[in-house]
């Protein structure tokens, strides 16, 4: 398990956050798109049963995970997380992106989210917290 409370709840312009806007161009960007738009019609499943790449900015649904499971999506994969023989895309970036990587990309997505939707993560994220997540 990933270390729990690592990422600042209210990110602000800070350098994690422009650090990790470059990060999410270099890693991420090409899938759910430079200004976290998504791919087109993300909820509909294209002809190989799979998902597109979901919108990272406050339209998508990232926020409405705990930081741990968006940790682990990140470094283990969609698929590796959800189980159950889901299928995805979403690599895993485990080995390729460091911990200390991984929240800066998530500090970044928080920067760009409305108030509302950072308020609502925060609480999803200490609720699991609470739980041992």
């Amino acid at each position: 398990m990933l270390g729990a409370g690592a990422l600042a709840l209210w990110p602000l312009a800070s350098a994690a956050a422009e650090d990790g806007r470059q990060l999410y161009l270099d890693n991420c960007a090409s899938c759910h798109g430079a200004d976290l738009e998504g791919q087109p019609d993300w909820r509909w499943p294209l002809p190989s049963g799979r998902l597109p790449a979901p919108p990272h900015d406050a339209t998508g649904h990232t926020w409405h995970h705990p930081d741990r499971v968006l940790r682990e999506i990140i470094l283990r994969g969609t698929a590796a997380v959800v189980g159950n023989g889901y299928e995805s895309d979403m690599p895993g970036f485990e080995g390729l992106l460091t911990e200390a990587e991984v929240d800066a990309i998530l500090d970044y997505l928080k920067s760009e989210w409305p108030e509302r939707e950072r308020m609502h993560q925060k609480r999803v994220t200490t609720a699991d917290e609470a739980a041992g997540g």
